[in-house]
């Protein structure tokens, strides 16, 4: 029998691509901007000759014990805190993150080869710029050690992931593209891939970004849940707007949204970086004063139309190409009012969860660093300049054994 040279070479490289060259069990952990609990992801993470799949085995969030979790928001905040007692809290998450990690290794079948951990954001500063009228490096802490979580699991630990992305100049946010132009890049349709956790962010990507990373960026584009969820505790004394139930019994004020959409934030092109630095508890404060005699309905749903117009306008000023597909990630997925109203106002884009594609969105953030862990540990780039505007790439994390 005669074989076609070509067709065999074919043959060879298609066996080659699909061939396994590692497979590894990690586990991601990470608690957002709404300090409402730790999400971890227990996940089967294999490389195919570095395009990697991921397969989720389990996903949970785990609470915070009330007082941890009014503490860490009142250091959020800006509440004063002595040296000591910053470093009693950073043990205090540390430890909370261990044991969500031993309680999600648990549903596996054998130990994982690795925690990452981002560990909870208490503060964030972008970078400033010469267009700020001077120059200097961002800044941002996550507490909650990767040296402490390696001791108690005794599983080799990355943390620390956003540091050298800010010593290399950039805002070392939003660091999930680097999960979604791995996993969520289509070959001929424009996507744009928006997480709503407690800050929104959106990574935008062209067709076959993985072959044109440079074309990818992303950037944080408004409050997310945070205001809302602030808004449901303080006016109607519950954790947050369940499936946006409170909000769609108001009406938004289309006015007083504009008005707030004119802010240095929402004009400033990207690279941006927020967090509760600029959407706080006086910001929310501001926001409830200008909203003036309206119900409290009325306002829970116009802060519910500001996160949603925030987002769309972030689309129409910034983005090259307007997407075909909006892939949604984060808790906000999980509000069916507010993500009608997104379908809405990003028409003619498809709006959909990212769970349509085989990509957990409720899990999809602490997905995101375990696949950074393993290219940690594989010494692989992690960060990517043209969303963060670093001026370099470079490896994200530091190692526990």
């Amino acid at each position: 029998m005669i074989i076609d040279v070509s067709t065999l070479i074919i043959f060879v490289l298609a066996e080659l691509a699909n061939q396994i060259t590692d497979k590894i069990l990690a586990i991601g952990l990470i608690s957002g901007t709404s300090v409402d609990g730790i999400d971890a992801a227990l996940v089967e993470i294999i490389d195919r000759h570095e395009k990697l799949e991921t397969n989720l085995i389990a996903g949970y969030t785990y609470s915070y014990a009330d007082d941890l979790r009014t503490e860490i928001l009142a250091v959020c905040a800006g509440a004063p805190r002595s040296l000591q007692q910053i470093c009693e809290l950073d043990d205090r998450i540390a430890e909370s993150f261990a044991q969500a990690a031993i309680a999600i290794m648990e549903k596996g079948d054998r130990l994982p080869d690795l925690i990452a951990s981002h560990g909870q954001t208490v503060f964030h500063r972008p970078p400033v710029t010469p267009n700020d009228g001077k120059t200097g490096l961002g800044y941002s802490v996550q507490l909650g050690r990767g040296a402490v979580i390696a001791e108690l699991t005794g599983i080799k630990t990355i943390s620390d992931f956003r540091v050298a992305d800010i010593e290399a100049g950039g805002h070392a946010a939003p660091l999930v593209p680097m999960l979604d132009i791995l996993l969520l890049s289509h070959p001929t349709k424009y996507r744009v891939c928006q997480n709503i956790g407690g800050i929104s962010n959106l990574t935008y990507l062209p067709p076959k970004a993985l072959e044109h990373p440079e074309k990818v960026f992303g950037f944080d584009n408004g409050a997310g849940n945070v205001l809302m969820d602030m808004a449901a505790q303080k006016l109607f004394g519950v954790s947050y707007d369940a499936d946006g139930a409170i909000a769609r019994q108001g009406q938004a004020d289309l006015n007083l949204i504009n008005q707030w959409l004119t802010q240095e934030f929402f004009v400033a092109p990207p690279p941006k970086s927020t967090g509760r630095e600029l959407f706080s508890p006086t910001y929310l404060e501001q926001c409830l004063q200008e909203c003036g005699g309206i119900s409290n309905y009325d306002v829970l749903a116009t802060l519910t139309e500001f996160t949603a117009m925030a987002i769309a306008k972030s689309y129409r000023d910034f983005l090259p190409v307007y997407p075909n597909e909006v892939l949604i990630g984060g808790g906000g997925g999980r509000n069916s009012y507010l993500m009608e109203r997104l379908q809405d106002l990003l028409q003619p884009a498809i709006v959909m969860h990212t769970d349509a594609l085989g990509l957990s969105g409720d899990s999809k953030e602490a997905i995101a660093f375990a696949v950074l862990g393993y290219l940690r540990i594989k010494e692989r780039y992690g960060n990517l300049p043209s969303v963060t505007g670093a001026k370099r790439s470079v490896l994200l994390g530091k190692i526990f054994p």
